[in-house]
């Protein structure tokens, strides 16, 4: 999704692993402190430009609607095997439980009735896969989608076949999923449910007390992990060595846990969606959570690609107009460019061909109504 297309595949033109500087250039500041004091403020003011200008609300729009297609076949996936394993209604309850706790509380109530008919319906092994393989699929059309954006972000084309993109897309989706199943569970294993697994396994009181303090760093560790593996992976750009978290990364779940506080708070306290949508009120405010979460994460992307571009410019790469960090394939891109020139050059035979001839020179009248000698 290039900003300017025509001006993109030609930046992009220029743009190849040959002529553009190292990701690890050792001319660049190593870390963000070392950023001087005006290239910090000019970090500061091109992320807040760059937001709006890489129209990242609308961006975060086309992600709600992935997320939502994802959403359901993962917990279709989750609950079955809960179910398989008996636990399907305690856990049911804590992960609801979880998200009111994170969320407006209206969202419980919008998957109350789809979570609790799958904990009840027969076949879970059935239903385990066919929610898997759905959650596999529409979940890779999110990560496809945050690669696209990414690419926004970063001035690139995707330049990737789809026999090389593809693959990475999956994988991500896979390791994205995995994780968040891992969290999902440690936040669902709490109270009762935690108290009966204790009860199998044979953990006292001062174990599950361990346990229910040390899972929130644990989740915290997977969160940042799963965005700092979006962050790397998805976008075209070969990017400076991975870091398990970056400043963006960290930015962005900070913004994520501040703004769904305060979204809570309003809709607890202000909003009046059930007045305006009745029943419905649930799934707007849910949509409008959703919403913000990749807003958050948009956010923590953008500071991550202006930080990249503020180390470039104080290390003295010509950064200011596209940043110089060089895209991991161009075939696609390639492609596309010669495409565009081909048709620019139909275009304009077309128009020689069977437009009307331009009229002379000297029949036009000047603008002044004067008359040409």
């Amino acid at each position: 999704m290039p900003r300017v297309t025509a001006g993109m595949n030609e930046a992009q033109a220029g743009k190849t692993e040959a002529n553009t500087p190292d990701p690890d250039d050792p001319r660049k500041p190593d870390s963000p402190t070392d950023l001087t004091k005006p290239s910090f403020f000019y970090v500061l003011r091109k992320v807040i430009r760059e937001f709006s200008r890489d129209q990242c609300t609308d961006l975060a729009a086309a992600l709600t609607y992935y997320a939502v297609l994802s959403l359901f076949p993962a917990l279709l996936a989750l609950v079955s095997l809960l179910g398989i394993f008996g636990q399907g209604e305690k856990t049911v309850d804590s992960v609801l439980q979880m998200v009111d706790d994170l969320g407006p509380s209206s969202a419980v109530d919008t998957l109350r009735g789809p979570v609790e008919q799958l904990v009840d319906a027969p076949s879970a092994g059935l239903t385990l896969v066919i929610g898997l393989l759905g959650a596999i699929w529409s979940a890779s059309g999110y990560v496809g989608a945050f690669g696209r954006a990414m690419n926004r972000m970063y001035e690139v084309d995707e330049g990737r076949p789809i026999w090389k993109l593809r693959p990475v897309v999956l994988l991500v989706t896979v390791i994205a999923l995995v994780m968040a199943a891992a969290v999902a569970l440690m936040l669902a294993i709490s109270g009762p449910v935690a108290r009966s697994i204790g009860d199998v396994i044979g953990l006292g009181d001062g174990a599950l007390l361990v346990w229910n303090i040390a899972r929130w760093p644990i989740v915290l560790i997977f969160v940042v992990l799963t965005v700092a593996i979006l962050y790397y992976a998805t976008p075209n750009v070969q990017q400076p060595k991975f870091k398990w978290i970056s400043v963006g990364a960290a930015v962005a779940i900070v913004t994520w846990i501040v703004a769904s506080v305060l979204f809570a708070l309003y809709v607890s306290n202000f909003g009046s969606y059930n007045k305006t949508y009745g029943a419905l009120a649930g799934v707007i405010v849910f949509l409008l959570w959703l919403w913000i979460t990749n807003l958050a994460l948009l956010f923590g992307a953008e500071v991550d690609a202006e930080l990249e571009r503020g180390r470039q410019l104080q290390a003295g790469i010509p950064a200011e107009k596209s940043l110089q960090l060089p895209p991991r394939d161009t075939k696609v891109s390639d492609k596309n460019a010669e495409k565009d020139a081909d048709f620019v050059e139909r275009g304009r035979q077309l128009r020689r061909t069977q437009g009307d001839p331009a009229p002379e020179a000297s029949s036009v009248a000047p603008p002044d109504g004067t008359t040409r000698r």
